[in-house]
């Protein structure tokens, strides 16, 4: 089961639990489904009780209680235990959760993690005329169409050539767009200062403004630049070249990926789980450094199993091969899909 189907399986229960009377609540359109937070247990925890114990009338405890049986009837759910003011944390049934997950994320490909359909709201996003605030709002603009809205974007003064040319900015508007929007949003990040993002080039340039926080000051260094582990782009793109010459080499040795059970890469299912989420945060918050940071905890994890992938010496390739394989792609794919939303390239080879 993967967060996708399981947000689904969540808003189920309490349908069903309406249906049956437990609970007098309007069943909302999503459930959030994230890894346990401190103090929780399982696979997966939900705040769907204390979202609905309001409009219930009910204690989130209470709402959780309801919640709990539903849950514990669905199939692939193997227990569910209620944590702290009333969140649900939902365990599943062993490989077969990382299962799923690695074919869901292999199926939906760059897209794992967007909207299924448009949620129709239309944002008007305007910057002033600084080039971290151009950039920020077209990373913004993209990771808001990711997750369905409709997005219009302006800016003060038509941008410099090279923001748009080296930097890759677009914006499709310049001064006070004329008409309003439902939601507008002022994107204005903590200006980059005197050193010029333009000299790193369109990647480099982008991560150095994107990475860091909208309240923190980018640091326009050349590290960036540097082919180094201490660089934090390029480990993220190393990660993902990796894993596409992982690829290459297992179809030199005439296998390919098959998803299936892979033992003690906990942090990486839970990184590549957590992925909708932090897009949708990212979308919710207008904060496009969460997913730069969230690639990197990606490009970290992913980063032990690469010895695992290939066979070794005379070793004939195995179901363990495959699956391990099936992993790297997936997370492959997660790092191409969040780097082409921060408008970075993710090379093959590097």
């Amino acid at each position: 089961m993967t967060p996708v189907e399981l947000s689904r399986t969540v808003l189920r229960a309490v349908r069903c639990a309406v249906d049956d009377g437990e609970l007098s609540v309007v069943v909302p359109g999503r459930a959030l489904v994230t890894a346990p937070g401190p103090g929780g247990c399982g696979d997966y925890a939900t705040n769907i009780a204390l979202q609905l114990a309001r409009p219930a009338g009910q204690p989130p405890q209470r709402v959780a209680e309801v919640l709990r049986p539903y849950l514990l009837g669905a199939v692939g759910v193997s227990d569910v235990v209620v944590t702290g003011p009333g969140f649900l944390n939902i365990s599943l049934h062993g490989a077969e959760a990382s299962v799923a997950l690695v074919r869901e994320i292999l199926r939906s490909g760059l897209r794992y993690g967007y909207a299924d359909r448009p949620t129709g709201q239309l944002v008007q996003l305007h910057a002033p005329h600084e080039v971290r605030a151009v950039i920020f709002m077209d990373v913004v603009a993209r990771v808001l169409r990711s997750q369905g809205a409709l997005v219009r974007t302006s800016c003060v003064a038509r941008p410099l050539r090279e923001w748009t040319e080296v930097l890759g900015a677009e914006v499709d508007a310049y001064g006070r767009p004329d008409a309003p929007a439902p939601l507008e949003v002022n994107v204005r990040p903590v200006p980059a200062g005197p050193a010029d993002p333009v000299s790193l080039g369109r990647d480099a340039g982008r991560w150095a403004l994107l990475h860091p926080a909208a309240h923190d000051r980018p640091r326009i260094t050349a590290e960036y630049l540097s082919q180094r582990e201490g660089n934090p782009l390029f480990r993220v793109r190393y990660a993902h070249a990796r894993t596409r010459a992982l690829s290459r080499n297992a179809a030199d040795l005439g296998f390919d990926a098959d998803p299936g059970d892979v033992r003690d890469v906990r942090e990486l299912e839970i990184a590549l789980a957590d992925h909708p989420r932090i897009l949708a945060a990212a979308a919710a918050q207008h904060a496009p450094d969460r997913l730069a940071r969230h690639l990197l905890a990606v490009a970290d994890a992913v980063t032990p199993l690469f010895p695992t992938v290939l066979p070794r010496g005379e070793e004939k390739p195995s179901v363990a091969h495959r699956a391990r394989l099936a992993l790297a792609e997936a997370a492959g794919t997660v790092l191409a899909g969040g780097l082409s939303l921060l408008g970075i390239d993710a090379p093959d080879h590097l």
